[in-house]
């Protein structure tokens, strides 16, 4: 292999793991894309026993503020933004959804693509099929910059 092509491949391959790296990290910060969070996988809507209709609204809350569920159980939460502002729906841990909204400072502009997360226009809906599969708390959060930090967030109870 000739030199030019050499370092034009090592650039590529460096590039590319660094583009992997911060893909897997805005997933959600502290889990691989392989790896299973803590808070559950990315299920199946058709397999969901139950629907379970989340509100977003421009005070900056969800309604309902809480849910519970049952370990192992599959849900599908459809997500409704009544508001006029943009606003998104992240299932996490805590700590998860306070380092991810740090990180939402940093870059308001980035935008979530994972089973885990909806982003929701003004008067649209979206939903997201998840499977609970330890017990304990969870949570839902809305990380558009300053939203978090008023308070839009929700609890998941998985029992």
């Amino acid at each position: 292999m000739t030199k030019p092509k050499a370092l034009l491949l090592a650039t590529l391959l460096i590039a590319g793991n660094a583009a992997a790296h911060d893909d897997a990290h805005h997933a959600m910060a502290g889990h691989a894309s392989a790896s299973v969070p803590a808070f559950g996988r990315a299920a199946d809507p058709a397999q969901a026993k139950r629907t379970i209709a989340i509100d977003m609204s421009d005070r900056l809350r969800f309604t309902p503020a809480e849910v519970a569920v049952r370990k192992g159980e599959v849900v599908r939460f459809v997500v409704s933004n009544s508001g006029k502002l943009a606003h998104e729906f992240v299932l996490g841990t805590l700590a998860e959804l306070k380092e991810h909204a740090q990180m939402m400072q940093q870059d308001p502009g980035m935008e979530h693509d994972a089973p885990h997360m909806a982003q929701v226009a003004p008067g649209k809906a979206r939903s997201v099929a998840w499977q609970f599969i330890q017990s304990g708390e969870f949570y839902y959060g809305c990380l558009v910059p300053g939203h978090f930090e008023a308070g839009m967030l929700g609890k998941i109870v998985v029992r």
